[in-house]
């Protein structure tokens, strides 16, 4: 294979991405407005500090490197603000769709979330159920999802991967917190008894499933996939592997699930905690898919459990704690201010 464009390259999952493919392919492309850290990438990857909201920009760039491929992973977080989080993740991915048909790419793997079927008591959830508007997040990725059928019509083979939270090495944000809180042996909150079950996935895993989309014929790989681990337990024996792992004191707090989410609500408008609604408002309730059709139709096998991620992530951590700068962004690959929280951790 020749050349790969990957949006968002620059991020948590571009990285993994660019790791998995490099030596798969001549070229690799990669746009981004996050910096960019030469020296963690091998020779054959570039870097354009480019907003794909730039229409021109974007036109432009295509023309000019004809990618073979693209990988479409930029997005913005929930975190960001409503008028933001549309203009990238539906504005952009407009661009990023229209310019690639107009350069004859071959493929354009779009990245989506399972927080397009919002919050739903029917689980596992299957690629045909309906798709529910929870927040702007999820609205944005419905939406994103729409212009890629339209794009598919139009003769581009536009794959669509809905993957659960993953973690992996150099995942910091809501996860560098967690493990922080593991390692100084604090108690570990969780939303009401922790008896439900949450899907988490493995970045390695997600890669496996991108390249399977790259690589497998059109007629099966035009389609959309849910991606999540296979192996899960309940949110309580998830964490409390991890936490027996650590072998630092730490364990599992219950805590009551109502109470929680009315004081989270509040330290969320007032902006003193750094989680959103989507985190709180889900954790304490099942959500899992199905990853069925990604196993029998592309042959995709996952290699992580859970508590396995969690582990390797925490692992990951520990060796690079030293290298993290404590609350300086809002991205996955930087630490999150604890805000009250920070408080809170001083009494558990």
């Amino acid at each position: 294979m020749k050349s790969l464009l990957i949006t968002g390259g620059a991020g948590f999952f571009g990285y993994h991405l660019c790791k998995r493919f490099s030596k798969l392919f001549d070229k690799i492309i990669i746009i981004d407005i996050i910096p960019f850290n030469k020296e963690e990438y091998d020779e054959n990857i570039i870097y354009f500090r480019l907003d794909i909201r730039d229409k021109k920009g974007v036109e432009d760039l295509i023309k000019k490197e004809k990618p073979d491929f693209v990988i479409h992973s930029a997005a913005a977080l929930p975190l960001y603000k409503a008028k933001i989080i549309k203009q990238i993740n539906v504005g952009g991915t407009k661009n990023i769709l229209e310019s690639s048909f107009n350069n004859n790419v071959k493929r354009v793997i779009f990245i989506s979330s399972t927080a397009v079927y919002g919050i739903q008591e029917k689980h596992p959830l299957y690629e045909d159920d309906a798709l529910i508007e929870k927040g702007p997040y999820g609205k944005t990725k419905i939406i994103a999802e729409k212009i890629c059928e339209k794009y598919r019509k139009k003769g581009l083979c536009v794959p669509i991967l809905r993957p659960k939270t993953f973690i992996g090495t150099n995942r910091l944000g809501i996860f560098q917190i967690l493990y922080d809180w593991v390692e100084n042996g604090k108690k570990i909150p969780i939303l009401g008894n922790g008896k439900n079950k949450y899907q988490l996935l493995e970045v390695e895993d997600l890669a496996d499933a991108v390249y399977l989309t790259l690589t497998k014929s059109i007629d099966k790989v035009n389609d959309t996939f849910n991606v999540g681990a296979i192996e899960f337990r309940t949110v309580y024996e998830d964490v409390s592997a991890l936490c027996k792992f650590a072998n630092s004191g730490t364990r599992v707090m219950k805590t009551p699930a109502s109470l929680a989410i009315f004081f989270l609500r509040i330290f969320e408008i007032l902006k003193l905690s750094p989680l959103y609604k989507w985190v709180y408002r889900t954790a304490s309730k099942d959500s899992f898919v199905s990853v069925e059709k990604l196993q029998k139709q592309l042959n995709w096998i996952p290699n992580y459990s859970n508590s396995d991620a969690l582990i390797r992530s925490y692992n990951w951590y520990l060796e690079h704690k030293n290298e993290i700068k404590k609350g300086t962004g809002v991205t996955h690959t930087m630490a999150w201010s604890q805000g009250i929280l920070g408080l809170f951790k001083r009494f558990l």
